[in-house]
């Protein structure tokens, strides 16, 4: 079967500025995934959003600023994350699991061998989804600069995935009179297009996901930003239609 990750931004998972979860994109995304799975595609999904459901567990007015604070929202959301992406896949008979990576995990031969081991293991069951977020307790790097954006092209190479999706809340790769870019084949001369501006509930803006995309490319895994808010853009973009931004595979570093 062919493998897709699919990374999701608290943009696209959250409302109220990041300070709670939106249970509506939850059940879309749910029935979008069921609905690649049931074509014979098997999906891994790359989840922020942790702090979002802690801002509403502890009871806080707003985001915390300051590292500890992001931590313990990240601790306390996290089993709120995963009972609803639970519960929005039980309508389609389908299971999740969690994984808690970090960079170092990786990096590490053992646990990159036992963390590739044990998603293949899942994927192979075909009710199971491995929903992968980044240990927040002890690693920082995502909470401080990319929104899981390096991670998910990091479990792209892992599993050696035919697709990386990265779902945000903007309409792909966007010029500088705001114009969607459809498809870009050398990164580094988009690189100066990225806008400093993101939203209240953004950690790495479009700069990270470029990034994770150029690492997840010279991979010869093919990438699409897409926007996350609008229904339908994932199986739009599989189907090779003109949505988001496409970032092809050089001939040369095709697989």
């Amino acid at each position: 079967m062919k493998r897709l990750v699919i990374k999701l931004g608290t943009g696209v998972l959250s409302r109220s500025g990041g300070r709670a979860l939106d249970t509506a994109q939850f059940r879309r995304i749910a029935r979008e995934v069921a609905a690649l799975r049931k074509n014979g595609i098997s999906c891994i999904l790359v989840s922020s959003a942790a702090i979002a459901a802690g801002v509403r567990v502890l009871g806080l007015a707003r985001r915390p600023d300051d590292l500890p604070g992001k931590q313990a929202c990240a601790a306390a959301g996290q089993p709120e994350l995963m009972r609803l992406y639970a519960a929005s896949f039980r309508t389609h008979r389908l299971h999740v699991a969690q994984l808690l990576l970090t960079h170092g995990d990786i990096d590490s031969r053992m646990h990159r061998s036992n963390a590739r081991n044990t998603l293949d293991r899942l994927l192979s069951s075909g009710s199971v989804i491995p929903i992968i977020n980044e240990n927040d307790s002890v690693a920082v790097e995502e909470l401080r600069f990319g929104d899981n954006d390096r991670l998910s092209a990091e479990v792209a190479q892992l599993i050696r995935a035919d697709h990386l999706i990265v779902l945000t809340s903007v309409d792909g790769l966007q010029d500088a009179s705001g114009t969607r870019i459809p498809e870009v084949k050398d990164i580094s001369a988009v690189t100066s297009l990225v806008r400093p501006d993101k939203g209240e509930e953004s950690v790495g803006g479009m700069k990270t996901k470029l990034e994770a995309v150029k690492l997840a490319v010279s991979s010869g895994i093919p990438c699409t930003i897409l926007d996350g808010r609008k229904p339908g853009q994932i199986a739009a973009a599989l189907a090779g239609k003109d949505v988001g931004t496409r970032f092809p595979v050089p001939s040369k570093k095709k697989r």
